[in-house]
C-alpha cells in the first residue's frame, strides 16, 4: 500500500530522520522527564508538548539552512515528530487528527515509539516481554494503529524482537 511513498530513499531519509521524534522534550522540565510516577493532567499537558516544540525546532533548522529542497531529512523528522503520538482513530495528540491525515512516517514511528516504550525500562515503569507488547498492539490495530501499518509489524514482529535483544540496556 505504501509503496508510492516508502521508495528507497525515503526509507533511508526516515531511518536517520526517526531518532530526532521526541527532540521537543529538551524543552520540557526534567521534573516531568524524570518523574518516577505516573504524570497528573497539569504535567501531561505539559509533556504533550513535546511534539510541537520539536515541530518548530525542526522548521526552524530547516529553514536556518535553506534546505529548500522537499523532502529533506528536517521535514520527514518535523513531521515525525509533530504526528507520532496522533492515532488512527483521531484520539491522540497534538492536534487529533486520524486516519490518512497523518503523515505515513507518523503512522510508522508511532507504532515503532510505542514498541519501544513498551519492551524498554522507563522511570515510571519496568520493560514488557515482546510477546506482551506484540499482544498490545494487536488489540490497538485500527484504533491506535493504522491498520496495514500494524499488520506490516506483526509480519516482521521477530525481527523487531531480535533488533531489541541486540540493543537492550538490560543486564
Amino acid at each position: 500500500r505504501f509503496s508510492d511513498v516508502l521508495d528507497e530513499k525515503t526509507v533511508d531519509l526516515l531511518s536517520k530522520s526517526a531518532p530526532l521524534h521526541d527532540i521537543g522534550k529538551v524543552g520540557l522540565p526534567d521534573a516531568i522527564l524524570l518523574k518516577p510516577g505516573k504524570l497528573n493532567d497539569e504535567e501531561f499537558a505539559i509533556m504533550k508538548t513535546h511534539c510541537d516544540l520539536g515541530h518548530q525546532a525542526l522548521l526552524w533548522a530547516e529553514k536556518l539552512f535553506e534546505l529548500e529542497r522537499r523532502p529533506s531529512f528536517l521535514s520527514h523528522a518535523s513531521d515525525i515528530a509533530n504526528t507520532h503520538h496522533e492515532k488512527w482513530d483521531g484520539s491522540g495528540y497534538p492536534r487529533g487528527i486520524k486516519g490518512e491525515e497523518i503523515p505515513v512516517s507518523g503512522r510508522i514511528m508511532a507504532l515503532a515509539d510505542m514498541y519501544d516504550a513498551l519492551v524498554c525500562k522507563r522511570v515510571y515503569k519496568g520493560p514488557f516481554p515482546h510477546e506482551k507488547a506484540v499482544s498490545i498492539i494487536s488489540e490497538r490495530r485500527g484504533s491506535h494503529f493504522d491498520p496495514d501499518v500494524a499488520d506490516a509489524f506483526l509480519e516482521i514482529e521477530e525481527t523487531f524482537k531480535r533488533i531489541s535483544e541486540e540493543f537492550s540496556d538490560d543486564e
